[in-house]
């Protein structure tokens, strides 16, 4: 995360209209984003003006429905993304230790954020937590777009580009950072 931290830091202050621009990331790099919007707000660092979390992971602790139902099914499976939850706090995997910076999750605080996008199939192992985070953003007074896909599995639109839902999701990703931006 703080390398993540320093690179936006580094960005922004070099960057032709700094301060007009979104953070995003797909998987891993989903929840890195929604975690690099709290570290940035808590810091006082560049303040994003959106967040596109696509098929986010911001939690570590595995307990949602969908985790469980797609427990072997799925090309990024339950084992799949306990281990690369392992990866980030060691140790601390799935304990009360796990802090908010590594796992967006578990902040308490989801207020002052910049609007976000979570997006997520139906049918993958991190659906139930992408769709309780937007809830969390909405609980918490922010704004959230979310959209689940009916039938699709993670990684979806790179195994299969061509299929209809996939060109609708990567329309509707493409319309959200615009309507953010002419703001």
């Amino acid at each position: 995360m703080e390398d993540c931290y320093a690179g936006l830091v580094r960005a922004a202050g070099h960057a032709a209209g700094a301060g007009r621009f979104v953070l995003g990331g797909k998987s891993a790099g989903g929840g890195l984003a929604a975690a690099l919007a709290l570290l940035t707000r808590d810091r006082g660092g560049p303040v994003p003006i959106g967040r596109l979390l696509l098929s986010p992971m911001p939690d570590d602790r595995g307990t949602t429905f969908s985790s469980h139902r797609m427990a072997g099914l799925d090309t990024w499976d339950r084992t799949s993304h306990a281990t690369a939850w392992h990866a980030v706090p060691g140790d601390r995997y799935g304990t009360a230790g796990v802090p908010p910076h590594a796992a967006p999750a578990r902040a308490t605080d989801l207020s002052r954020l910049p609007p976000a996008c979570v997006e997520a199939g139906s049918a993958e192992t991190s659906r139930d937590e992408a769709v309780a985070y937007a809830d969390g953003i909405w609980r918490a007074g922010g704004e959230a777009e979310r959209q689940v896909w009916p039938g699709i599995f993670h990684g979806f639109g790179t195994l299969a580009p061509r299929a209809a839902l996939g060109q609708d999701d990567r329309e509707a990703r493409s319309r959200w950072p615009r309507r953010i931006v002419a703001r």
